[in-house]
C-alpha cells in the first residue's frame, strides 16, 4: 500500500524562487473530501492525475496515497464533477539536500499563503531545512488544500494566520 509522509511548514520569504529548478501551474478540485478521506483532480501544465488519499495518521505525517494520470480531457471532465471551488497555485521544486520541496505559493482566495512540503521514507528521517521555512503546520487542518478550497485563507482571522500550533 502506497504511504505518503510528508511534513508541511510556513515559508516566511521569496527565496525559494532563485533555488528552484522549475515550477508548474496547479488546479485542482475535489470530488469527495469529507472524514479526512479525498478524492482529487489535478490538472498540472497539461497532464491530469486522479488522486485518492485515505486518513491522516500519525499526527498528520502520513497517509495512504494512490495516484494515476489520466488524459487531460479526462481531467477537465472530472473537474466539472468536483464539489464547488478550486485550489490554484504555482509549485516550485527546490532541491535541498537530499530532498526536494515542493513550495505551493496560492493563487485566486488563497493569495497570501505559501508552504512547503517534503516527502520522507520514514516519519523519522532527517532532512535539511532550506533558509525559507518557517514554522512546521504539519497537522493543522485549515492547511490542507481540500480545507482551503472549503475555506480560503482570505476568509481567516488574523489570529488564524498567526497561530500554528495543532489543534486536535
Amino acid at each position: 500500500m502506497p504511504l505518503e509522509i510528508e511534513r508541511k511548514f510556513l515559508v516566511t520569504d521569496e527565496s525559494y524562487k532563485s533555488l528552484a529548478t522549475s515550477s508548474s501551474h496547479i488546479t485542482q478540485g475535489y470530488i469527495c473530501s469529507e472524514h479526512g478521506r479525498t478524492v482529487r483532480v489535478r490538472l498540472r501544465d497539461g497532464r491530469a492525475y486522479l488522486t485518492i488519499k485515505g486518513p491522516s495518521t500519525s499526527g498528520g505525517l502520513s497517509r495512504y496515497e494512490f495516484e494515476k494520470e489520466i488524459t487531460a480531457d479526462e481531467g477537465l471532465s472530472l473537474l466539472r464533477l468536483c464539489e464547488p471551488g478550486v485550489v490554484e497555485k504555482y509549485r516550485w521544486l527546490v532541491p535541498c539536500g537530499g530532498h526536494v520541496f515542493e513550495v505551493d505559493e496560492f493563487l485566486g482566495d488563497n493569495v497570501g499563503l505559501t508552504v512547503a512540503e517534503v516527502e520522507l521514507c520514514a516519519i523519522d528521517e532527517p532532512y535539511e531545512r532550506p533558509p525559507f521555512l518557517g514554522d512546521e503546520v504539519t497537522g493543522i487542518r485549515r492547511y490542507y488544500n481540500s480545507q482551503l478550497r472549503q475555506r480560503p485563507y482570505k476568509e481567516w482571522t488574523s489570529d488564524e494566520r498567526n497561530a500554528c500550533q495543532v489543534v486536535e
